[in-house]
């Protein structure tokens, strides 16, 4: 047993715990729509749905080049990447700025790395693909709570003062994924495939992959699901001073970081539980979980209760946090391993239409003027995903 690969975990959950602070963006867009209070909701979503379509980019360019380059240098790219939008974000005056810095090259950088990474580490786990991609993934998950509450807390409440903390962000971040870039090493050969088959051993082309109405079922699933997360992490912040207004904002922070805790423990969790009883039922529960966060949620905005907003917030992190190993582990059980990096990239790219959902809730919120809407919403994904489910289970057979 090659010890090394626990250190190459290490590595990639480190880096995208860095590269995962885009997540963090309704937290530390705060201070943004405060020095410009004349871009409206939907204006400053659409920042959040740009980071997603690029990150979904990136990962389809780094699972296309990974074969051909090694992983160390597509990381050790993404790193300066990375730290070049933060930098530029700092510097932003305008919208198309911001959306050019922040949006399209910190997605970029993201998707490079995340790709990079997954694609790599994961080889070494061939009997856990479930568990890894969780492990991995909680880096990237967590990632929102530690860089959400240590911009609140670093970063003083004067106008723009949040661009130093961009600056910070950007060159301190992009420093540790450049150090940890050498250890994203992928095994001589290729590694076995999961355990946890439900359609055999074959390993599908890209081609043969997007032949199969299994998968587009799946990415349907997927895109529903993805969506529904978004709707809330990315309005978390504005959701919760709607339901507890009055609330400090470090209290406020606090919370919705906490629902980055809870993606991270949904990923591990989800991700074992994917090895153990394998896609659909995993699917399942997946789905019923997000139909009690917006069952919670709406209890919530009707009691103005803090605890049921609370008890919401965790509910959807682990929720949301269930939907990334289950792309991660559906792809390499189905699919098979040989040409993983493309066809994960591939299934990724349901984020492009995925980070919709938070468009659509700013765009919600300034026809209605409340979240209330968006939480109906939820329901309508939780019972989609749901039927969903059913049909991918009967693909299968």
């Amino acid at each position: 047993m090659n010890r090394k690969k626990y250190l190459y975990a290490a590595a990639g959950v480190l880096s995208l715990l860095i590269v995962g602070s885009i997540y963090a963006w309704s937290v530390i867009s705060r201070p943004i729509v405060q020095e410009y209070p004349q871009w409206s909701a939907s204006q400053i979503s659409t920042t959040f749905t740009l980071v997603m379509a690029f990150f979904c980019l990136g990962c389809l360019i780094s699972g296309l080049l990974v074969s051909r380059i090694r992983p160390q240098i597509l990381v050790g790219a993404a790193a300066l990447v990375y730290a070049l939008g933060m930098v530029l974000a700092s510097r932003m005056n305008s919208l198309p700025q911001l959306y050019l810095s922040f949006g399209v090259i910190c997605g970029l950088a993201s998707g490079f790395a995340y790709n990079a990474v997954i694609g790599s580490v994961s080889k070494w786990f061939p009997e856990r693909q479930g568990l890894i991609s969780g492990v991995l993934l909680m880096g990237f998950g967590t990632s929102s709570f530690l860089t959400g509450n240590l911009f609140q807390l670093f970063t003083p409440a004067q106008t723009g003062a949040w661009r130093t903390s961009f600056l910070v962000l950007g060159i301190g971040g992009g420093l540790l994924v450049l150090l940890c870039a050498p250890w994203i090493v992928r095994p001589p050969a290729p590694a076995g495939v999961s355990g946890s088959m439900e359609t055999g051993a074959k390993q599908y082309t890209p081609r043969q992959t997007l032949s199969s109405p299994a998968f587009w079922l799946y990415y349907l699933w997927a895109v529903i699901l993805s969506a529904a997360g978004l709707v809330i992490v990315s309005q978390a912040s504005p959701i919760a001073s709607e339901i507890c207004s009055g609330t400090p904002a470090g209290t406020i922070a606090f919370v919705v970081g906490m629902i980055s805790i809870c993606n991270g423990i949904g990923r591990i969790i989800v991700g074992g539980m994917f090895d153990k009883y394998g896609a659909t039922k995993t699917m399942a529960n997946v789905a019923v979980s997000f139909l009690a966060s917006a069952v919670l949620l709406i209890l919530a905005k009707v009691t103005g209760n803090f605890a049921l907003l609370v008890a919401a917030f965790l509910m959807t992190g682990f929720s949301y946090g269930g939907v990334t190993p289950t792309n991660a582990a559906f792809i390499s059980s189905v699919f098979g391993q040989k040409h993983y990096a493309v066809n994960f990239s591939l299934i990724n790219t349901n984020l492009l239409f995925a980070s919709f959902g938070s468009l659509i809730a700013g765009s919600l919120y300034d026809s209605t003027g409340s979240y209330l809407s968006s939480f109906f919403l939820l329901i309508g994904f939780s019972l989609a995903g749901l039927l969903l489910t059913w049909l991918i289970k009967k693909a299968l057979k």
